[in-house]
């Protein structure tokens, strides 16, 4: 199926075979275990779930499949020198074995809202 990139950075893949329902998916792909940042707002993140991908540059790489809630709950605050608030996920946040290659949370793209 497939996928296309919107404006805001998630992933959208085709929930049906005649492309008219997606499921938004952000995805993001590391070349090792790190902390993946989540920008100045939790706020701004809006795709349902989340696919980090580790050793994403090899032939083994790793995806740990989790919700924006899990993301959100997850996320780590940082302030700068100048102020500025940043989030992140830090790896022993996401790279957790319930999270790993875990691609039954998704559900079936049948069940997906129109």
């Amino acid at each position: 199926m497939p996928t296309v990139r919107n404006a805001r950075g998630a992933d959208l893949y085709a929930a049906s075979d005649d492309e008219l329902r997606v499921l938004p998916i952000q995805s993001k792909a590391l070349s090792k275990r790190a902390p993946v940042p989540l920008g100045g707002s939790l706020d701004r993140l809006c795709s349902r779930w989340w696919v980090i991908t580790i050793n994403a540059n090899t032939a083994a790489p790793t995806c740990f499949v989790l919700t924006l809630d899990e993301v959100k709950a997850a996320a780590h605050r940082g302030v700068n020198a100048a102020g500025t608030v940043s989030y992140w996920l830090q790896p022993k946040s996401y790279a957790l074995a319930e999270y790993q290659e875990a691609w039954d949370r998704l559900g079936s793209p049948d069940d997906q809202a129109p």
